[in-house]
């Protein structure tokens, strides 16, 4: 055999090897090429949820993608140095020359790291390494109540209440700090492995004092507040607003507002009266779907004036409906 051929070979074999790693989404163990490109994903022989090889960051090992946005990417990953399971938010290369972009970054990193609450994602660091700026996090990646709702059509109503009652207090905390959240909605109320509800993508928040004054409106259509589509004043009873709204298409399984035309949409939260969510869904009990309807007002003067008020009437929901669910069993 010649010395280049001689040579070729181990390079030839490093390429083709390969590698054991474990599927993040259904736990199955499977070979993947150990020629991958760092980043580089392909499909789960069993569920196709994208694979990767491990990819070191600082102390941190990336070992699967979780989800993708705008922003960045997060990672599952393993701290080595505290040996923990922990989420790496990374940047999106192309965004570290946009100014604006940083800017909501880093703000998102520094308003979670300031909120210290059980159904808060937690920030642990923040750094910038090997032309990465990431953001290491709590891990919460069983789903999403978004998945929930897509997989399940509505999601029980105790735990649509648990989870309101729980987002209440996470959103009383961030007022505390004077901060809204600004982009309250399914898909951004995550589980962790307790089936813990956490609130995350601080991305848009701000201050109450920092009001936009662009003209521009930042928010998902199907949950913004009327106040927001009319460019008035945001307080934290546009965030009630929109975390009611999130619980409504949770309990019915439809969006309070649907149409063809997002600008319909947008419109009838302004225009149009919301149908309560019991006559949506009749399964929905009276109080449950009056605290929804409450906190959903046109005028946010109509809507509860503090979370403690909206959390009693959500936890008198959920005492109400416990001890209806009891007689039942028990009869």
């Amino acid at each position: 055999m010649s010395e280049t051929t001689e040579n070729q070979q181990p390079a030839e074999e490093k390429k083709s090897a390969l590698k054991m790693v474990t599927c993040g989404n259904c736990g199955n163990s499977a070979f993947i090429a150990g020629g991958l490109k760092p980043f580089e994903t392909t499909p789960c022989s069993k569920c196709q949820h994208p694979l990767m090889l491990p990819v070191k960051l600082r102390q941190f090992e990336l070992r699967a993608p979780i989800a993708s946005g705008g922003m960045g990417t997060v990672y599952r990953a393993f701290d080595t140095m505290l040996e923990r399971t922990v989420a790496i938010k990374l940047m999106q290369p192309q965004l570290l020359e946009d100014e604006e972009a940083l800017k909501g970054f880093y703000r998102e990193a520094r308003v979670v790291a300031s909120l210290n609450h059980t159904n808060i994602i937690h920030v642990y660091t923040f750094d910038y390494w090997n032309d990465q700026l990431y953001l290491a996090m709590e891990l919460a990646d069983n789903g999403s109540l978004d998945s929930w709702i897509r997989a399940s059509g509505t999601v029980p109503e105790l735990n649509v209440l648990d989870v309101g009652i729980k987002m209440g207090y996470a959103l009383g905390k961030a007022l505390q700090h004077s901060i809204l959240h600004r982009d309250i909605k399914p898909d951004n109320i995550l589980f962790d492995a307790d089936g813990e509800p956490k609130l995350v993508d601080f991305g848009l928040a701000g201050s109450m004092d920092d009001q936009d004054d662009s003209g521009e409106i930042w928010a998902t259509p199907y949950y913004i507040a009327p106040e927001k589509v009319m460019r008035e004043r945001e307080t934290f009873l546009s965030d009630m607003y929109s975390l009611a709204a999130t619980l409504y298409h949770a309990l019915t399984g439809h969006v309070p507002f649907e149409a063809d035309d997002m600008n319909d949409v947008v419109a009838a939260h302004v225009h149009t009266p919301l149908t309560p969510p019991n006559q949506v869904n009749p399964a929905v009990t009276q109080p449950t779907s009056d605290a929804i309807y409450h906190a959903m007002a046109k005028d946010p003067a109509d809507r509860y004036q503090s979370y403690d008020e909206w959390i009693m009437a959500l936890t008198a929901a959920h005492s109400q409906l416990m001890v209806k669910q009891y007689n039942i069993t028990t009869n």
